[in-house]
């Protein structure tokens, strides 16, 4: 699933810009198909599987409000990709189903 970086030049106006781009229809695929599957324990299962250019997404989101100290893997990043995912406008990402998981898609929370 690589990750490539597009450089885009507009000379007239002399700026670039960088757009990253991942073929994620692979991973969300795999999502959906995992989610399909029923666990009879929480112990050791998928939660979510998140492309990279998503997580990218989620850390600019943050910079961009001004949290310039976050950084990708920390404890504090992985409490915001938590509340992400437990936003229904991003269950695609997950690969539990909305059963296995309180608060998820409109459960009981």
């Amino acid at each position: 699933m690589t990750v490539e970086t597009k450089l885009y030049l507009d000379a007239s106006e002399k700026k670039f810009t960088f757009v990253r781009v991942q073929d994620v229809e692979p991973i969300l695929e795999l999502n959906k198909r995992q989610r399909a599957n029923s666990y009879t324990s929480d112990w050791g299962k998928h939660v979510a599987r998140i492309p990279n250019i998503i997580m990218e997404r989620w850390l600019h989101e943050e910079l961009d409000r001004g949290n310039v100290g976050l950084r990708m893997y920390s404890d504090e990043f992985d409490r915001i990709i938590e509340r992400k995912l437990q936003d229904p406008d991003w269950a695609f990402l997950r690969t539990d189903g909305a059963a296995s998981r309180l608060g998820w898609a409109g459960g009981a929370s």
